[in-house]
């Protein structure tokens, strides 16, 4: 077991659980992804406390200096002290007993060695304890792995990934987000257990895989975790090594995909769309005469593959339907002239943060083609600084825009019903087109002569 001091710099409220727990007899230590990210100079974020009390006492000896505690978790030894409106857990040295469910341990028992209890955590870079006096306890060569990006199972990977499924998506949602390589043996571990996470809650797999797509190491991460992605989507299996067999494209689909991901920002709407804008393309290739791949139809196919992974990953409906627009009209050339720009806000029903997100999507898209369409960056960039003129004028994209409505129309004597959608886009049409001015009267006497 290794031992080594490190200088890490913890907050007032953390120094102050501690000192209380100590103050009453007992050990504490910070633990977890707070010190993790410590040795890599990020800024952590909830402390956790590691200590030799039992939950009761603990609680007391935070009464006792004067902290609020919640009982958050005792049946394993977890509480909750607010110091300085700041939350800190605190749980009791512990080992696990079975997993029988894959995702909690059937019973705990309470021990009296921190050594003991990081043997039970799931990665050794996480499997590290920090005391401002004591300093760095290490046992399982955790900032070894740190300092050479690698996560590693502590102990048997089989064990650690059946004891807990979701330790699999924490993996990768790690290398996304840390840019850390997965040791062969942890994921031949993580691959073997994958079908285990049909028994963990779809809304954890959902928030794991949330901070998967918005890592700053998509790319890698896709490529080195796509048979467990495989899992809920089936597709992606389709997708790697599928060679598109076209000038523009010098990556297969998966390689393509992972490069569009990590060329878009890491907002979640972009992400998803990048990751399933082109998911239908194995199956609506073609190749020419000339040997050359085409893949018509293909943001329709890939519609239709997201559209139940959206569904059993229980996004809202509302965000699932958005990333399905994006994809759908991913592909759709946009000339960069205003009634261009003016007809797609009106396709997206006027949305002008699912406009910037198309354009997000398509400069990510022109980055990983082949390199004579990187120029496409370009187009996408004017057709923001068009919004933004758009924008500015106060020009009509949308019904809401218009200066007329349907209680206009009734007053015309236009009857409740279809007709007056029917007119309105019509006005909206001719509005964009420049056919019309976007004024009261005029555009009531064009409703006249469309509703005759």
């Amino acid at each position: 077991m290794g031992k080594k001091v490190t200088s890490i710099e913890l907050p007032r409220h953390a120094r102050a659980a501690i000192d209380a727990l100590e103050r009453s007899g007992f050990e504490a230590w910070c633990v977890g992804g707070f010190v993790r990210d410590a040795l890599m100079g990020r800024n952590g974020g909830d402390i956790d406390i590691a200590t030799s009390a039992p939950w009761q006492e603990a609680k007391l000896a935070f009464e006792a200096a004067g902290f609020r505690v919640h009982e958050t978790g005792t049946k394993h030894g977890t509480i909750t002290a607010i110091i300085g409106e700041e939350p800190i857990e605190a749980t009791t040295y512990r080992v696990d007993g079975p997993y029988t469910d894959g995702r909690h341990p059937d019973s705990v028992t309470f021990v009296q060695s921190i050594a003991a209890d990081l043997d039970r955590r799931d990665f050794t870079m996480n499997a590290i304890a920090y005391h401002p006096v004591r300093g760095l306890l290490d046992p399982h060569d955790g900032r070894a792995d740190i300092d050479a990006g690698v996560i590693r199972a502590v102990g048997n990977p089989e064990r650690r990934f059946s004891e807990d499924a979701l330790r699999i998506m924490r993996a990768c949602r790690f290398a996304s987000q840390l840019g850390f390589s997965i040791e062969d043996d942890t994921m031949r571990g993580m691959e073997y257990c994958t079908p285990l996470l049909a028994s963990v809650a779809k809304e954890r797999i959902t928030k794991e895989l949330q901070g998967f797509v918005c890592g700053s190491a998509i790319h890698d991460a896709l490529m080195a975790c796509n048979r467990i992605l495989a899992f809920f989507m089936p597709e992606i299996t389709a997708m790697q090594g599928f060679d598109q067999k076209t000038p523009y494209h010098q990556y297969d689909v998966l390689e393509h995909t992972a490069y569009v991901m990590q060329n878009t920002p890491p907002y979640p709407l972009v992400r998803w769309a990048a990751l399933f804008h082109d998911m239908g393309k194995p199956r609506a290739f073609f190749t020419d005469d000339e040997g050359v791949g085409h893949f018509y139809g293909h943001a329709k196919l890939s519609i239709e593959l997201a559209k139940p992974v959206l569904k059993e990953l229980t996004f809202p409906p509302s965000f699932s339907s958005d990333v399905l627009l994006l994809v759908r009209y991913h592909d759709d050339v946009i000339e960069p002239t205003p009634k261009a720009v003016k007809r797609m806000l009106r396709r997206l029903d006027g949305r002008i943060d699912l406009f910037r997100a198309m354009c997000d999507l398509k400069r990510g898209d022109s980055l990983a083609q082949a390199p004579q369409c990187r120029k496409r960056v370009a187009v996408a960039d004017e057709l923001d600084r068009i919004l933004d003129q758009i924008i500015e004028a106060q020009e009509a994209f949308s019904l809401r825009d218009l200066a007329i409505g349907g209680t206009d129309l009734i007053e015309l004597g236009v009857a409740q019903g279809p007709e007056i959608g029917r007119l309105l886009d019509r006005a909206l049409e001719a509005v964009i087109d420049e056919r019309v001015e976007n004024d009261r009267d005029h555009l009531l006497a064009f409703v006249r002569k469309q509703w005759r």
